[in-house]
């Protein structure tokens, strides 16, 4: 031994044994991530899903786990945290059950409060394709590092059975989307049939329902996006108004279509069109998922009731015609309801719109356009006037005009248009002319 080594055998000893205990303590942690890995890969291979991931997460960190979507729609979730009842009631959860994903940084993230547990969150990956986000909620202390890589290996599971899902739902979702594409077109058989093959299908569409029709506001054929890019928002939208609906409903019939998505809602045979609407803009208000995702806008169009499966075709023109008028008449990402489209519904089948726009022109005269910074006041004093059939004490109220103001312009509005407080013809003409001008891309 070399001279001074029983004086520094002490301090070897220790370093030695700080390092035995380091590797040690490593292969410790390797052989729990393994376990891990071999646990949830057992659990996809024994046939389950993103609901068993979920489950074998949170057991191993002792609290909660998610699946979300890219843009935060829950996929799946598992365990509890005390003083919660669902794991969305945590704050970085919006009030529709969407992960806040831009407010959720990668990776460990501290308790601010209370309400808020420790909690990480790694992104899902296969391949260069961005799957979604797992998440682990934790009521210790905050996740380490080494957690964080232990829930990474998770991922690449959750990515196996999410690409396991979405290869089934894509041929499961085809085979959907051509059936209802038929019952749609009349051509899926008589109603028993078409009834009985869409309960086959898990859809009850044997009751009485509307039709609602989305429609991307994007002209697909005209963006500049790239195919690829095209199809994956709009795989992304059918996903997105899928899981809306089967949240609710699992018998609803839902499928995608070229730029669309199609739902069979069932409705109460005696609602009128705003009981109709309000279900109807709750399921769109969860697929926009409070302005989250960055997904494209789209219009939604209601169809009028119907009670066989024989009056699918005639229900499925309707939502398409709401979809239609509703943006000519209110602009991207309206809901309308087929009954409540008036006049609109007949101006919109006039085939050349340069007919409506001379129809504007000769009718409005000088207040079809906007080069008088006025002109657009005096439409709207027109427009009131006519809907409150004249009703001077009326439209002055509306329009927070002295009668004396309002007296006036209805002398220049005539001196303009002519004397349609009298001519009922020349009134009616002036009413349609106003409705054709609020009409967009004419």
């Amino acid at each position: 031994m070399p001279a001074g080594a029983p004086a520094d055998a002490p301090g070897a000893s220790r370093d030695h044994a700080a390092l035995a205990a380091l590797v040690e303590h490593q292969q410790a942690l390797l052989a729990r991530e393994d376990e891990v890995h071999r646990v949830l890969v057992r659990v996809v291979l024994d046939g389950g899903g993103l609901p068993e991931v979920a489950a074998a997460v949170a057991g191993f960190f002792g609290g909660a786990a998610t699946v979300t979507t890219t843009d935060g729609r829950l996929l799946a979730s598992a365990g509890s945290l005390e003083g919660t009842d669902s794991v969305t009631d945590l704050p970085c959860f919006d009030r529709t059950g969407r992960l806040l994903v831009e407010d959720e940084p990668v990776g460990s993230r501290n308790p601010s409060g209370s309400a808020d547990p420790a909690r990480a969150f790694v992104r899902i990956v296969a391949g260069s394709s961005d799957l979604g986000m797992l998440g682990a909620f934790s009521p210790g202390p905050p996740l380490s590092p080494t957690d964080v890589h232990m829930l990474e290996r998770a991922a690449t599971v959750a990515a196996l059975a999410i690409t396991k899902e979405q290869a089934v739902a894509a041929v499961e979702g085809k085979y959907r989307a051509e059936f209802l594409r038929d019952a749609l077109a009349g051509r899926a058989g008589d109603p028993a049939d078409t009834a009985s093959h869409a309960a086959s299908l898990g859809w009850d569409i044997d009751r009485p329902l509307v039709v609602v029709a989305a429609e991307t506001d994007e002209n697909d054929a005209e963006s500049t996006r790239s195919a690829e890019e095209v199809r994956g928002l709009q795989d992304r939208f059918v996903r997105a108004w899928t899981q809306a609906v089967r949240s609710r409903d699992t018998s609803v019939a839902v499928a995608g279509f070229s730029q669309e998505v199609v739902v069979l809602l069932p409705v109460d045979a005696e609602a009128d069109a705003e009981a109709v609407l309000r279900p109807v803009g709750e399921l769109v208000r969860v697929v926009r998922g409070d302005g989250g995702g960055g997904r494209r806008t789209f219009s939604t169009g209601v169809s009028r009731l119907v009670t066989s499966p024989a009056d699918l075709p005639r229900a499925y023109e309707e939502a398409l015609t709401a979809v239609h008028v509703g943006r000519q008449v209110n602009g991207d990402s309206g809901v309308a309801h087929f009954d409540r489209l008036g006049i609109y519904r007949l101006l919109a089948l006039v085939p050349e719109s340069a007919d409506l726009r001379r129809f504007v022109t000769e009718s409005l005269r000088e207040l079809a356009t906007d080069d008088v910074p006025e002109n657009a006041d005096l439409r709207n004093t027109l427009s009131v006037l006519i809907d409150t059939n004249l009703n001077v004490a009326e439209t002055a109220r509306r329009l927070f005009f002295h009668y004396n103001t309002l007296r006036y312009r209805i002398a220049k509005l005539e001196r303009m248009l002519g004397p349609f407080t009298t001519d009922p013809q020349l009134r009616l003409t002036l009413a349609l002319a106003l409705r054709v001008h609020r009409m967009k891309g004419l």
